[in-house]
C-alpha cells in the first residue's frame, strides 16, 4: 500500500520545495509572481534555475524540457540534458535562468493555421511559473507558453492565461463596489476524466481503433448497459491494479486524484481530481491522460479516450467544473440565503448573461469529430447550450424577473424511515445530467467537453465571456453612490435575468419538444462541428477576444483554420480506414463463410437429396445479398469521399464530410454490422463488442 502523504508531490517543484530551497527574498519575489501575476526578473530566475536543477538531479533527472501545448491540443516536449562538458574530459551539470525562462523549439511543424510559413521555423517557449515544474521519466518538465518569432500565440496555454488575467481585472472592479480587495480572483477547474479500458490483444486486432480511436464497425453487444449494473460496481482486479498505479503516479506529480469508479457503460471508468486554478488543472488533466495511456500498457490494457469508441453505449466526457475563487472565498457559493447574497446574485447574473451571449462560442469550444458522436444521448448533453439552475435558484430568478416576493423553502431533512440511519439535509438543487451547463451547489459543471479535448479552449471562452459581463456590470455602476448601489445593482440583476432568461432551462434536454422550444427561444442548435466552427471567426467573437487582449484577429482565424483542418483530416482518415477494412477485412471473411455455407448445402444435398435446406439457403441468400450491398455501399462511400476530398475550401469540405460522407459511412456500417450477426464466430476477423467490452 502506498504511503500517500510521503509520495504526494514528491516529483513537483512546488511551494513547499521552493520555500525550503530558495533564499527567503527570492521565494518572496517568486511567490508574488505566482499569486499576483507580478513580472519576474532574470536574477530571480537564475537563483530558481539553480535550485530547480539541484532538486531535479537529486530526484534522478538528467534532462529538462519546456513542456507546452501546441494547437494540436496535446503536449509537446524536447529534452536537453543538464550536461555541460568542461574541456578536460569531464563534465558538469548546469541550468541557467535563461534556459528556464526561454526555449527555442522548431515551430514550423506544429499546427499554426497560417500564422507561420514552413520556412519561418523559429518559435519560443516561455516559462509559466504559475504551474509547477515536475519530473517525469527522469526529465524536469517546465510548463511553458509557446509563441512564434513574431509573437503570436501558437498554443492553448497563452490565451487561457490572458483570459484569466481579464476575468481577474473585471472581477476586481466588481468587488470594489462591495468594499473588498487585496486578493487575486482566479478561475478554478476540476476536470472529471472518463475513459474505457479494453484488452491490448483485442485492440491490436482492430485497425479502426488503432487508426481512429473508435470502432467504425461493430454490432451491439448481447448485453450493453441496460441492466445498469456497471455504474459504481465492483472494480475488476486488473482494472483496480491499473487504477492504483495511476493514483501513485499522479499523486507523486501533485495531481489530487480523488475519486475513481466504474462508469455507466461496460469497460468504462472515471477519475476525478480536486479542483485547482484553471491553468494548473488543465496541465494536470493532460498529465492524467498521458499517465492513463502509459500505465494501461503495464497491465495488458489499452486506455481509450475517444468520446465514442463504442456505439450504443455511453460515450466519454470530461466534465469541466468551473468556479471563481477570491482568496478563500468561492464567489459562486450562494450561502445559506442566496436571495440576500447580493454579491452572489451579481456574479450569477453575469454567468447567465455570458453563457447566453456566447452560447455558440461555448458550443464551438467542444466541437470535434469525436464529440459529434457523443452529444445528445446516453447522459451526454445535447448540442443546444442551456443553463440548469435548480429549484431554489430558478425560483429566485423567477421572483426577480416577475417582481414577486421570494419565500425561501426551509431546509428539508431527509428521513429514510429507519431509526439507525442518520437524517441529513437535502441539497438546494438536484443534478441534471442532460444539461450542458448546470449549477451544482457552488460551481457550474460544463458537461459538453469530450474526453479527448484540451479544456483550455472552453475555459478561455468561458473566462473571456464572463469578463465581458463583469465589465458590463462594473461600467454600469460607475458613478453610483454607495447609498444607491444596492438598488441599482438589484435593478441591473433583474434586467440581466429578464433579458437572458431564454438560456435557463431546468427540464429534460433529451425531450423531443425541447429542440422545438429552444428554436422558439432563439437558441442556437449547431448539430455538428461543421456547423459549429464558423462562429469562431464571426465579428462578434473577434471583437470579444480583442477587447480583452485574449486573442488577436490573426490568432482567432488561425485557430479556426487548425480546428477545421483537423476535423477534415480526421474524417478523411476514418473514411479511408473504413473503405480498407470493408474491402480487405470484412468482405473476404464473410465471403469465406458464405462459400462454406454453400459447400455444406451442396454436400448435404448430395448425401440427402430430399433434405429441407430452406434455413441454410436463406442464410446463404442473406450473406450473398449482404456482400453485394456492402460492396455497393463501399463503392458509394469511395465516390462520395473522393468528391469531398477534392473540395478546396475547408469549410465547404467540412460540410461535405458532415452531411454526405458520414451518412455514407453509417450506411456501410449498418450492412456490415448486420452481417456480423449472421457470420459464424470463427470466421469473424476482429474482436466483437461482446469480446471487447466484457474481457476477463
Amino acid at each position: 500500500m502506498s504511503n500517500v502523504t510521503e509520495i504526494y508531490g514528491s516529483l513537483v517543484f512546488n511551494d513547499h520545495v521552493m520555500k525550503e530551497r530558495l533564499p527567503k527574498e527570492t521565494y518572496k519575489k517568486l511567490s508574488k509572481t505566482i499569486k499576483n501575476g507580478d513580472a519576474l526578473d532574470v536574477d530571480v530566475a537564475n537563483v530558481v534555475a539553480h535550485a530547480m536543477k539541484e532538486w531535479a538531479i537529486e530526484n534522478g533527472a538528467t534532462h529538462f524540457t519546456h513542456w507546452f501545448q501546441p494547437l494540436s491540443g496535446i503536449t509537446s516536449e524536447k529534452h536537453d540534458s543538464f550536461l555541460n562538458p568542461t574541456g578536460d574530459g569531464t563534465a558538469i551539470m548546469t541550468f541557467s535562468g535563461k534556459e528556464l525562462i526561454q526555449g527555442e523549439p522548431d515551430a514550423s511543424s506544429f499546427p499554426n493555421g497560417g500564422l507561420r510559413a514552413t520556412f519561418e521555423a523559429r518559435g519560443y517557449t516561455a516559462w509559466d511559473p504559475t504551474s509547477y515544474a515536475f519530473i517525469k521519466d527522469e526529465v524536469l518538465c517546465i510548463p511553458t507558453a509557446f509563441c512564434s518569432y513574431t509573437g503570436e500565440a501558437l498554443d492553448k496555454k497563452t490565451p487561457l492565461l490572458r483570459s484569466m488575467k481579464a476575468i481577474d481585472q473585471q472581477a476586481q472592479r466588481v468587488l470594489e463596489y462591495f468594499g473588498e480587495g487585496g486578493h487575486r480572483v482566479i478561475t478554478t477547474v476540476g476536470a472529471e476524466q472518463e475513459y474505457f479500458l479494453i484488452s491490448e490483444k483485442d485492440y491490436e486486432q482492430r485497425q479502426d481503433l488503432i487508426m481512429t480511436g473508435r470502432t467504425l464497425f461493430g454490432a451491439p453487444p448481447s448485453k450493453g448497459q441496460e441492466l445498469e449494473e456497471h455504474y459504481f460496481g465492483v472494480i475488476r482486479p486488473t482494472v483496480n491494479e491499473f487504477m492504483k498505479e495511476v493514483d501513485d503516479d499522479l499523486w507523486a506529480l501533485g495531481v489530487s486524484a480523488k475519486t475513481k469508479h466504474n462508469e455507466v457503460a461496460p469497460a468504462q471508468h472515471e477519475l476525478a481530481p480536486l479542483f485547482t486554478n484553471s491553468n494548473r488543472a488543465i496541465d494536470e488533466n493532460l498529465l492524467t491522460m498521458e499517465k492513463m495511456k502509459l500505465d494501461a500498457s503495464h497491465h495488458g490494457l489499452v486506455c481509450l479516450q475517444h468520446e465514442k469508441p463504442f456505439e450504443g453505449v455511453n460515450g466519454s466526457g470530461k466534465h469541466n467544473n468551473w468556479s471563481l475563487s477570491y482568496g478563500s472565498t468561492n464567489l459562486l457559493d450562494p450561502g445559506d440565503n442566496p436571495i440576500e447574497n447580493l454579491r452572489f446574485l451579481v456574479f450569477l447574473s453575469c454567468v447567465v448573461e455570458s453563457v447566453d451571449e456566447y452560447q455558440e462560442l461555448l458550443r464551438m469550444s467542444v466541437a470535434s469529430a469525436g464529440n459529434d458522436h457523443r452529444l445528445g444521448a446516453n447522459e451526454a448533453p445535447p448540442a443546444i447550450i442551456s443553463i440548469f439552475l435548480g429549484d431554489e435558484l430558478g425560483a429566485i430568478v423567477e421572483s426577480l424577473i416577475n417582481n414577486e416576493d421570494y419565500k425561501s423553502a426551509a431546509a428539508v431533512a431527509m428521513d429514510l424511515g429507519v431509526d439507525v440511519l442518520p437524517q441529513f439535509l437535502k441539497d438546494n438543487t438536484d443534478r441534471n445530467r442532460t444539461s450542458p451547463f448546470a449549477f451544482t451547489g457552488n460551481k457550474f459543471e460544463f458537461r459538453m467537453p469530450g474526453s479527448q479535448v484540451n479544456l483550455s479552449d472552453a475555459n478561455t471562452i468561458l473566462n473571456t465571456a464572463m469578463a465581458k459581463s463583469l465589465k458590463g456590470f462594473a461600467d454600469a455602476m460607475e458613478g453610483v453612490s454607495a447609498e444607491d448601489f444596492e438598488a441599482k445593482a438589484i435593478a441591473y440583476i433583474k434586467k440581466t435575468f429578464t433579458d437572458h432568461q431564454r438560456i435557463i432551462f431546468n427540464g429534460n434536454g433529451y425531450a423531443g419538444d425541447w429542440e422545438v422550444e429552444a428554436e422558439k427561444r432563439g437558441l442556437a442548435n449547431n448539430r455538428n462541428t461543421a456547423e459549429a466552427l464558423p462562429c469562431l471567426v464571426a465579428q462578434k467573437s473577434i471583437d470579444l477576444f480583442a477587447e480583452f487582449g485574449v486573442l488577436t484577429e490573426p490568432e482567432v482565424r488561425s485557430r479556426y483554420e487548425v480546428k477545421l483542418e483537423k476535423y477534415n483530416k480526421l474524417l478523411n482518415i476514418e473514411a479511408r480506414v473504413m473503405i480498407r477494412m470493408a474491402r480487405r477485412t470484412y468482405l473476404p471473411a464473410i465471403a469465406d463463410y458464405a462459400a462454406d455455407v454453400a459447400s455444406n448445402i451442396t454436400t448435404i444435398k448430395s448425401a440427402l437429396p430430399n433434405s429441407d435446406l430452406a434455413a441454410h439457403e436463406a442464410l446463404l441468400g442473406h450473406l450473398t445479398s449482404g456482400i453485394e450491398s456492402a460492396a455497393a455501399a463501399t463503392a458509394e462511400l469511395v465516390k462520395i469521399h473522393d468528391a469531398a476530398e477534392a473540395i478546396e475550401d475547408g469549410q465547404e469540405q467540412a460540410y461535405a464530410y458532415a452531411n454526405e460522407v458520414i451518412p455514407a459511412m453509417d450506411a456501410l456500417r449498418a450492412i456490415i454490422d448486420d452481417l456480423e450477426l449472421y457470420t459464424e464466430r470463427n470466421y469473424w476477423p476482429v474482436p466483437t463488442y461482446n469480446d471487447m467490452l466484457f474481457y476477463c
